[in-house]
């Protein structure tokens, strides 16, 4: 049984919700732990209020911030100055709300025309040239393999060797169960980064169309269920057992959740928390 404490929530899962609302939706359903973004509305992450606000604001609410997501492009050198301003900006960020980590995303896009050695070694030089910024800061760089077919990381595997071959010890894996369905990696791989200690974080979603997984989009990511059809309860149990216990964060992207009242939401995220956690 997975302990319903390393359940977290991430914004995306209420894109309309102000922040106060957006937590207090969290502690209703008895999540202590959330996920922030900087693609939401003005990308202002905390809704433009000041950093020490949003902190009181969580603490009242009972929850905190665990990440924020994300710096996109990492990997790509030719985008590397505005990842590395936008990661600047997101540490200095985290430092002042008492966040830990901030996901990084690889490029996602058909016109990438690097061959597979230059995505990787960029990847490498990528992780090298920021992680003297996440260590100055005490932050944690939750490397987030994207399964897309265009997507120039879509391997945990593959992201395990560029954070070895990095040099730094700031990084780990965000696994994520929509990702991992579609991409390349089998449970192995998953369950050889837990128990390396690599894995930071793991996003949980599901999946109920009955569609070739390579037409999976973000946008049929719901919360997990008994019909889910990629099998990420049995993702979440396999990490359990490798030894992964961290957090475990639910990131549906379907409008169908979004559009749900908070009420509705709330039922929602507890009857999977529940289905999850037996």
């Amino acid at each position: 049984m997975v302990d319903q404490k390393r359940f977290g929530l991430n914004r995306i899962a209420a894109p309309g919700l102000g922040l106060g609302d957006f937590y207090e939706l969290a502690a209703k359903v008895g999540i202590g732990k959330v996920e922030l973004r900087n693609d939401i509305g003005d990308g202002a992450v905390i809704d433009g209020m000041e950093a020490k606000e949003a902190l009181v604001l969580a603490t009242r609410r009972g929850v905190r911030v665990i990440t924020i997501n994300a710096v996109q492009k990492f990997n790509l050198a030719s985008a590397r100055q505005k990842a590395r301003s936008e990661l600047l900006r997101l540490l200095d960020l985290c430092g002042r709300i008492a966040c830990p980590a901030i996901v990084l995303c690889p490029n996602n896009d058909a016109g990438d025309a690097r061959d597979t050695e230059s995505r990787f070694a960029e990847t490498v030089d990528a992780l090298r040239d920021f992680g003297p910024l996440f260590e100055k800061h005490g932050i944690l760089g939750l490397v987030e393999p994207l399964g897309f077919g265009i997507s120039s990381l879509a391997s945990v595997g593959t992201a395990v060797k560029a954070i070895r071959l990095s040099g730094f010890s700031c990084y780990r894996i965000v696994v994520d169960t929509f990702h991992n369905h579609i991409g390349p990696d089998g449970l192995d791989e998953l369950c050889m980064a837990a128990e390396a200690g690599l894995v930071g974080l793991v996003h949980i979603s599901g999946v109920e169309e009955k569609i070739p997984a390579g037409d999976f989009r973000d946008g049929h990511r719901i919360l997990p269920g008994p019909k889910d059809v990629m099998g990420s309860k049995a993702i979440m149990k396999a990490l359990d057992a490798a030894g992964y216990k961290g957090d475990i964060s639910f990131e549906p992207f379907s409008e169908a959740v979004q559009r749900l009242s908070p009420d509705a939401l709330a039922g929602a995220i507890g009857a999977s928390m529940s289905w999850l956690s037996e």
